[in-house]
């Protein structure tokens, strides 16, 4: 069997999340061990005796898995024959999983992508089950939030600087305490406004399903 294909056998062979492999080839006649190593020279080996060392690496800091084929295939080219073995792998470090972000997080990020003149806003927090109605209704309530009969969302109004709604930072700390609770869901700007100037009222008003928010 060739060298290229013993380097066939072992890529098959090895963990579908290996990273980088340390393999040994021991050359059959000890006098063609110099050319051996310097064939495989761009893979950095090293020698003592006829057993020469390799690594090769998926994924950056080393040779590849196709450029070892390359470099073996030049080997038998030559008529240098030997064991190609494979001595210790590594596997990948595994990708830390992503914390979804937070409500409290979402709401500063929906924030920051509002002018700096805003007034009033409208918002929604859409819940992922009504089972979690009750508990996030009662830590918004601050917010006077709107439920809809058969509706997983809760709405409330913002007001930047004065009129009618909840400010923004009281919005994060309600939001603050729905994510201590555990409860996930989605918050979003549904309607926004800047530089209002109420004239005998609180402020704007929207409809929503007919009712007055």
């Amino acid at each position: 069997m060739t060298l290229a294909e013993q380097w066939n056998t072992i890529e098959r062979g090895l963990d579908p999340r290996w990273h980088d492999a340390q393999l040994v080839l021991a050359v059959t006649d000890p006098s063609q061990s110099e050319r051996a190593v310097a064939l495989l020279a761009p893979a950095g080996p090293g020698r003592s005796g006829a057993t020469v060392r390799f690594r090769v690496a998926r994924g950056g800091g080393g040779v590849g898995p196709e450029a070892v084929r390359r470099m073996v295939s030049r080997v038998d080219a030559e008529g240098i024959a030997g064991t190609l073995e494979l001595v210790a792998t590594t596997e990948a470090a595994a990708e830390p999983l992503e914390s979804p972000p937070t409500l409290a997080s979402a709401w500063d990020v929906a924030l920051a992508a509002l002018p700096a003149d805003w007034s009033d806003l409208l918002c929604e927090l859409r819940l992922t089950s009504s089972d979690h109605i009750d508990v996030a209704a009662l830590h918004l309530s601050p917010l006077n939030p709107l439920h809809a009969r058969e509706s997983t969302t809760l709405a409330f109004r913002v007001a930047h600087t004065f009129g009618y709604g909840a400010s923004a930072g009281m919005v994060h700390r309600c939001l603050e305490r729905i994510d201590a609770a555990g409860v996930p869901g989605e918050v979003r700007i549904v309607r926004a406004l800047s530089d209002t100037h109420p004239a005998g009222t609180q402020g704007p008003v929207w409809y929503i399903g007919g009712r007055a928010v």
